[in-house]
């Protein structure tokens, strides 16, 4: 059994070596996929050789995982090693409505529908934290900020673009993630202490709207969804 992670960044100097040095420590094969033109295709590409047991984290390039690597590992081993399972996330819906935004509905004090949290900042002085709902459970999909899954998970999806998406790097989270729930896998928000240096900001992202309401298009006979 092995253990992979798949890291899409810019360029070298994007390399976010404290990431790798702890996945690394954690006893992760660290792939930065650097300089692709298309996220599902670099996800499609880097997973061939990932067999059923192994273990896969797909995560932005520009977090901070606060847990020491044994936690960490605990926390995976504790979801992914249920063949249940399908994907492991830090945040989440447990209802996708119609609109296929996975976060709306959710107030400052977080949501019934919702699960999970994420810190946000610079460094630990400035952080603040993204409370979603309950802090670990059951959820139809899960942001791409921090994703891992065994490889009988992603190797029964699509990991290519569908053909209804028109942008190459928005809402693969949201598709893969889906698949698996329709598939019938379980897949859960766990309480995983995350720093993201980012708000995810989608104001303008005129790609990541367009397969937002492509998405929701095609699978508009089976939303709402809830667990």
């Amino acid at each position: 059994m092995a253990k992979y992670a798949f890291i899409p960044t810019r360029d070298k100097s994007t390399v976010n070596t404290e990431l790798q040095d702890y996945l690394t420590e954690a006893g992760f094969n660290v792939n930065f996929l650097i300089g692709k033109n298309n996220i599902f295709e670099a996800y499609e590409e880097a997973c061939k050789p990932v067999m059923a047991k192994d273990t896969v984290v797909m995560c932005h390039d520009d977090i901070k995982i606060l847990n020491s690597t044994e936690s960490f590992n605990a926390f995976l081993d504790k979801d992914l090693d249920k063949s249940s399972t399908g994907f492991v996330g830090v945040a989440g819906a447990r209802v996708l409505n119609q609109s296929a935004m996975w976060w709306e509905g959710i107030q400052s004090t977080g949501s019934p529908n919702h699960s999970g949290f994420v810190w946000h900042g610079d460094d630990l002085n400035d952080m603040s934290m993204s409370f979603y709902g309950i802090p670990a459970g059951d959820v139809v999909v899960l942001d791409g900020l921090f994703l891992a899954a065994k490889g009988a998970t992603l190797n029964s999806i699509q990991l290519k673009k569908p053909s209804f998406f028109e942008g190459d790097w928005d809402f693969y989270d949201i598709f893969y993630t889906f698949q698996a729930f329709k598939k019938g896998f379980r897949n859960k928000a766990i309480p995983l202490q995350i720093l993201h240096s980012s708000v995810g900001n989608i104001e303008g992202k005129d790609s990541w709207h367009n397969n937002r309401k492509a998405f929701a298009d095609y699978f508009v006979r089976e939303l709402p969804t809830h667990v």
